[in-house]
């Protein structure tokens, strides 16, 4: 899809960089709304309707993660991008958990950013479109739905039907939360304690089975479900 004309909120406390990203994405033909604190982005986010945000973590006033849980608070839909100098993986892992879509750590190309925005705005415009999808890219894995076969490097492996199954509805909602309760009703039709303990080793079975590629992670949301990290 074009992104053009997108209307994005851009929060950036660094004078030369918040300038940068905001004449280059005018440059492509997004609509940049460009302010330099937590609480003006908040404001504005209440003033006007944006199609996607971009945050920088460390902000004066009001901090890019706190920013985001309030406007999550009420929105739990418009994608957030973070900018962030830190590249700690529980930094990263705490902004998915307030529902980041993505994160990127400085420095990164500006023709990185334009992609990832790409990206996010092709998921949330296909939506649960991925249901009939019978072949997925995972990272530099592929998924053969149908054949319940993983491949990477020409090396495959075979999975069960419930490895299928689960790994499926991750990929459905790739970087999004994949609900532990949704994944339950649909894969054990149960929600039960026991159901749920099975669950668990069948996710730590498909982190072993996607180790070959670092990037890859299933993270796990405590009290929620589950979110597949891909690049």
């Amino acid at each position: 899809m074009s992104i053009k004309n997108l209307k994005v909120l851009l929060a950036e406390d660094d004078e030369s960089l918040g300038m940068l990203l905001f004449e280059y994405l005018k440059a492509k033909g997004l609509d940049v709304e460009h302010v330099k604190d937590g609480v003006a982005a908040f404001n504005a986010f209440k003033k006007s309707t944006f199609d996607i945000c971009i945050f920088d973590v460390m902000m004066p006033k009001e901090d890019g993660f706190t920013l985001a849980k309030r406007i999550r608070a009420t929105d739990k839909s418009t994608p957030i991008i973070f900018l962030t100098a830190k590249s700690l993986k529980e930094d990263i892992i705490e902004g998915f958990l307030i529902g980041a879509d993505d994160y990127m750590t400085k420095p990164f190309s500006m023709e990185e950013l334009l992609l990832r925005i790409d990206a996010i705005m092709r998921r949330v415009k296909t939506g649960n479109n991925n249901e009939d999808v019978e072949f997925f890219d995972i990272g530099k894995y592929s998924f053969d739905v149908k054949k319940q076969v993983i491949t990477i490097n020409e090396k495959t492996q075979k999975l069960t039907t419930k490895e299928s199954e689960l790994l499926r509805l991750l990929c459905i909602n790739m970087n999004g939360l994949l609900e532990r309760n949704y994944a339950l009703e649909n894969i054990w039709q149960e929600d039960s304690y026991f159901n749920a303990r099975s669950m668990d080793v069948y996710i730590t079975k498909l982190r072993k089975y996607l180790k070959e590629d670092p990037q890859i992670e299933i993270i796990n949301i405590h009290g929620k479900g589950f979110k597949l990290v891909v690049p």
